[in-house]
């Protein structure tokens, strides 16, 4: 396996971990229900395939092997999937106006006296995401009704 693949796995896990599981935001970027769809196929996918390739050899014999290790493969690719999306989407680069809305929020938080990296100049999702996670953290629920 190539070292970037890898790479990219680990930086999707820790997208995942950092990523605040907040439903209001789902309406904003799609990382709610990746996160939340990635979460249960890590959980229910590795069981789900073992069930289905035992039960085609089961009922279909031994000579449809091949077709149940692809079908085994499948269901065991689908969470790396979302994992390989995650990382990726974490490098992106910020479109300037979620980098303009991303610093508004870190000068906001910098005002009410919390520490808060602004983004630099080549901020990337993962770098949103840690804002995000903090402001949620931090802010009232007044100020994300507003949104």
């Amino acid at each position: 396996m190539n070292m970037n693949l890898v790479k990219l796995l680990g930086d999707g896990q820790r997208y995942m971990k950092t990523w605040p599981m907040v439903r209001q935001l789902g309406f904003y970027f799609p990382e709610y229900r990746v996160v939340k769809a990635t979460q249960l196929a890590i959980i229910a996918m590795p069981v789900l395939a073992l069930v289905v390739a035992a039960s085609q050899l089961y009922v279909l014999g031994w000579d449809y092997l091949p077709q149940a290790l692809t079908m085994l493969l499948f269901f065991i690719s689908l969470p790396l999937q979302g994992l390989l999306w995650l990382g990726w989407r974490a490098r992106h680069p910020l479109p300037l106006s979620l980098f303009d809305w991303g610093n508004q929020l870190s000068a906001k938080l910098t005002e009410m006296g919390i520490y808060c990296q602004p983004l630099g100049a080549s901020a990337c999702y993962s770098d949103m995401a840690a804002i995000l996670k903090l402001a949620f953290e931090r802010l009232d629920q007044s100020y994300w009704d507003e949104l």
